[in-house]
């Protein structure tokens, strides 16, 4: 996914509060011919004035290994990244600890013998690896595309997976669930049916805007404000807030002749943000930045900003579960 410098360059802001300190809970690293997110452009966007204290990787299929049995395969992103991870330990690129924790893939329709590679994942990175996350986004309309993994359709309730969901408490490790808004309840289930394992919730569970969706923000923001509620009964949930300026949630921010400034982003997604915090409480949220995915839209500097003022009416203690305390402490990061 490229992203055009030059462009969101014509929107600088001051920073808000900069000295605030912050996790940024997810994000991704990636090398294409087409697209290039690694510590360099990662240090870039974390450096342009918010107080980015440590970061969060999140599985994005990048850098599996070419050989070896496919189930293990994914256990390469965990080896590029650590390395990564390790190269800002150094502390020669500067006080900011890119991925501290790391979430990879691992097949839970392995159901059991997914062990092997939660083991894999584990001695690859063992001071840092954190968490699963197998992408569950599955749309009927060909307009939707689904997620990288390419899930079947109703991928939580099969029985092979929960059987391999089930190990992770086993191995300490969280879930992180990247689904579309009408998923939610399958996700709500999965909850219910295993307690024992913390989930994080995605991109406030995909609100898509596109294809047979466009036109209808209001009708399934309705309806989404119900699902996220009963999702926020289960106390495993945690929220991530944030990942809604994809091309798939509508806002068409990418195709404007100018991105848009923190004011436009609160006004157009603020409301999701207002009622996550609600239902969910501060200190079962964290804002998140879905970089580069999000950077189609907008800059680095000016979403954060938007975070700053949709918790201005925040206490002290909820900004600092909002933008630090909860990813630290869910996430491990001690």
């Amino acid at each position: 996914m490229a992203t055009n410098e030059d462009w969101l360059g014509k929107v600088r802001e001051d920073i808000i509060e900069p000295d605030l300190p912050i996790i940024d809970p997810h994000h991704h690293l990636w090398d294409y011919p087409e697209s290039r997110y690694m510590l360099d452009e990662l240090n870039a966007d974390t450096g342009s004035g918010h107080n980015i204290r440590a970061t969060v990787f999140v599985e994005c299929k990048s850098m599996y290994r070419a050989e070896g049995p496919e189930h293990l395969r994914p256990v390469g992103e965990t080896e590029f990244v650590n390395g990564i991870a390790a190269q800002s330990a150094s502390g020669i690129y500067g006080e900011m600890r890119a991925c501290k924790g790391i979430v990879g893939f691992a097949n839970l329709l392995l159901g059991d013998a997914v062990d092997e590679v939660l083991e894999a994942h584990i001695a690859a990175a063992p001071q840092r690896f954190r968490g699963i996350r197998h992408a569950n986004a599955y749309d009927d309309s060909p307009e939707v595309r689904p997620t990288h993994t390419n899930p079947p359709k109703g991928l939580f309730g099969l029985p092979k997976f929960r059987e391999g969901f089930a190990r992770l408490k086993a191995f300490n490790l969280t879930f992180d669930a990247w689904l579309y808004h009408h998923q939610i309840p399958e996700l709500t289930a999965l909850a219910r049916a295993h307690p024992e394992v913390t989930i994080i919730f995605d991109h406030f569970g995909g609100p898509i805007g596109i294809g047979p969706y466009e036109g209808r923000r209001a009708e399934i923001f309705t309806q989404w404000m119900k699902d996220v509620v009963e999702l926020s009964e289960c106390p495993n949930v945690v929220a991530k807030l944030g990942g809604i300026n994809m091309a798939v949630n509508g806002f068409g921010w990418h195709k404007r002749a100018l991105p848009p400034t923190s004011d436009e982003l609160v006004a157009a997604t603020q409301d999701y943000y207002l009622h996550a915090i609600d239902a969910f409480g501060p200190e079962r949220c964290m804002f998140e930045s879905n970089f580069p995915v999000d950077k189609l839209s907008c800059s680095y500097a000016v979403v954060w900003n938007a975070f700053k003022k949709i918790a201005k009416g925040a206490s002290a203690d909820e900004k600092a579960a909002l933008f630090h305390d909860t990813a630290k402490r869910v996430y491990r990061l001690d």
